[in-house]
């Protein structure tokens, strides 16, 4: 304990000292003769007042050494003054106008940062509750304390509620004995007390303190200097600091990425950077599975299906495991008018949401609903920096001891989106320091995208890592998986274009630009790779090395149609606004990049709709350094 400030038996101390708080469990050892106590009178007596300090330490307040008068109840300031040879404890009334409450529980007061070093000892930690989980044994209680988060294992009966008054965020001093189960650090707890008044002040104060440190970004520099990178750096910076207070506060986070290339470039490096931070905060070897969860979605936007599934396991964790509702954050996705409706049904719960994407945004339809929205679009750049470029310096920030393992990962997603960046060369030049040249950088962009095909919904975690060689404890393996992928995915697509080859069909438009066309539901294998979005790119690239002339390709269905143009400066969002205006009944809905996308609508109206779109290209801008994004969607 630290020395008093001030003296005296009686009267008024002017300086500010500590008084002592103890919790219920403490004994006679955690006292110290001099110190100051809160005290609450449970007797009075002709020669003074008996005084209980916690359940386990009384005393008496000689009538000598009282200043004021009191009744059983009561609360007064005592300090200490003799422990008598036989265990009696005399106490001296001290009034004080000013002082620091300082709580006090049985054992020394533990931290999470050195709980591993009292195994078999009793201590007292003191935090805010993150997580309540009921078991078929104890209750768990996940206690932050200022340097990270401890389990806590308070034992009823079999499967009943321990210390059923206390809540999630309550502040609260658990006591118990640190024990290790299973290899893993835990407290088994003999009493949790929440906190109020100065102590819950005073214990948010530490948090807030420590918090301020630790949800701030590590100071890093760009892979490669960018000026169109530079112009993000602080809203990356933003969302890094979300991110990790994010984890801070004990809310999951539910990672959404697009299932191409480029998002599992985005997605993997963030996932393995917030895992080492939420394991690095948490002694539960088991938190970074329970509080990130990466998520694919097939579709180019928030699909009403996936949120509808994401509520009903968030609220699902919420009912059987106490967990708080989760963060949402979303890559490579989220920036358009069709995430809207999904974004509606999380406003009716506490899902906050982020997103990092660089597909054409709609910040006037996405931003009501977002905390965080970090777009190339929105900094006057475009498709260009990729979604992987960004995520990559994002999981830096994060975990900046990623660096050696990511390297080559910027240049994977580059190569996967066609992006003609300024940047481009420079991140080639960093994936070959780690050994792939550019053949081999586009191969593993191949090979994550035929992988991503037979995954559908599963994040293929172990495998995707392998294939990515982020995490990955075998380059050879890497090597050889990346070989038989990307060999695989070469077969099928020459496979694809020979069946559908034959069945294009080609017209000039007004504009001079060659525009192809492929019915890819009778003329295309379907539920194969590639997929039909993806058949249409593949179409498109044979034909602009064909022609070398500005290119339009459109790939179509029963009800939908995938847009792919290079040289001509097409405007899709815009398009398929005017279309949803101009042909009523049509049920037009679709997006994507400036100059790649997809557009749905119903069986009846194709013709018409698919005429309409034609003549909106005819008049569009030739420009043939206009070059394509290869973010064709892999939801048809």
């Amino acid at each position: 304990m630290s020395p008093t400030q001030g003296s005296g038996a009686s009267g008024v101390v002017d300086d500010t000292p500590v008084v002592y708080d103890l919790a219920p469990g403490c004994t006679l050892e955690d006292l110290e003769e001099g110190e100051r106590y809160h005290a609450t009178v449970n007797g009075v007596v002709e020669y003074g007042v008996f005084v209980d300090l916690s359940e386990q330490v009384s005393g008496l307040v000689h009538a000598s050494n009282l200043v004021g008068e009191y009744e059983v109840g009561d609360d007064l300031v005592v300090e200490l003054a003799t422990v008598r040879e036989n265990g009696d404890l005399s106490f001296s009334e001290v009034q004080i106008a000013e002082y620091e409450i300082r709580p006090v529980g049985p054992g020394e007061r533990a931290d999470a940062a050195d709980i591993g070093d009292a195994t078999g000892e009793t201590v007292h930690l003191e935090g805010r509750v993150l997580q309540i989980k009921q078991t078929g044994g104890p209750t768990i209680f996940q206690v932050r304390s200022e340097t990270g988060v401890v389990p806590c294992a308070a034992f009823e009966e079999a499967g009943v509620r321990a210390f059923p008054d206390v809540g999630l965020d309550d502040l609260v001093r658990v006591t118990g004995t640190v024990e290790t189960r299973d290899g893993a650090v835990q407290l088994e707890v003999d009493d949790v007390t929440v906190l109020d008044g100065a102590a819950a002040e005073a214990a948010t104060d530490r948090l807030a303190e420590a918090s301020a440190d630790l949800v701030e970004p590590a100071d890093i520099d760009p892979l490669v200097a960018w000026p169109a990178l530079e112009t993000m750096w602080e809203d990356l910076r933003a969302v890094a600091r979300r991110l990790r207070a994010t984890v801070l506060e004990g809310r999951p986070i539910r990672m959404r990425h697009h299932a191409d290339g480029d998002g599992l470039c985005a997605s993997v490096p963030l996932q393995h950077a917030l895992e080492r931070f939420i394991a690095d905060l948490y002694e539960d070897p088991q938190a970074p599975r329970h509080m990130l969860r990466r998520l694919p979605s097939k579709a180019p936007f928030y699909e009403l299906e996936d949120v509808t599934r994401d509520l009903n396991f968030a609220l699902e964790d919420r009912t059987r495991h106490g967990q708080k509702l989760p963060l949402l954050l979303m890559l490579d996705n989220g920036s358009t008018e069709e995430d809207t409706p999904a974004y509606r049904s999380l406003a009716n719960y506490d899902v906050p949401i982020v997103v990092v994407d660089h597909h054409h945004p709609d910040p006037e339809a996405v931003d009501p609903f977002v905390e965080e929205h970090v777009n190339p679009y929105l900094h006057g750049e475009d498709y260009r920096v990729t979604t992987g470029m960004l995520c990559v310096e994002l999981a830096r920030m994060i975990d900046p001891t990623l660096t050696d393992e990511v390297g080559h990962v910027p240049a994977v997603a580059g190569l996967a989106d066609r992006s003609e960046g300024e940047a481009m060369d420079d991140y080639l030049g960093l994936a070959a320091d780690a050994g792939y040249d550019e053949a081999r950088v586009r191969e593993i962009g191949e090979a994550l995208d035929y992988a991503t095909h037979w995954l559908k919904y599963s994040d293929g975690r172990e495998f995707v890592n392998d294939v990515l060689n982020v995490n990955c404890d075998d380059r050879d393996r890497h090597e050889r998986l990346v070989d038989l992928l990307a060999d695989r995915a070469q077969r099928d697509v020459d496979d694809q274009l020979g069946a559908a080859l034959p069945h294009v069909e080609h017209e000039s438009l007004d504009n001079g630009a060659h525009l192809y066309r492929i019915d890819v539901d009778r003329h295309a294998k379907r539920f194969t790779y590639p997929a039909p979005g993806k058949t249409t790119g593949k179409i498109h690239d044979h034909k602009v090395a064909e022609t070398g002339d500005p290119v339009i390709t459109i790939g179509y269905g029963p009800d939908f149609a995938v847009l792919r143009s290079d040289g001509v400066r097409l405007d899709i969002p815009e398009m398929v606004s005017q279309l949803q205006a101009e042909i009523e009944g049509a049920g037009v809905s679709g997006g994507g990049h400036l100059v790649v996308g997809s557009i749905k609508f119903v069986k009846g109206r194709r013709e018409e709709v698919l005429d309409a779109l034609v003549a909106k290209m005819a008049e569009a801008e030739i420009d043939e350094d206009l070059g394509s994004s290869a973010a064709f969607p892999e939801e048809f």
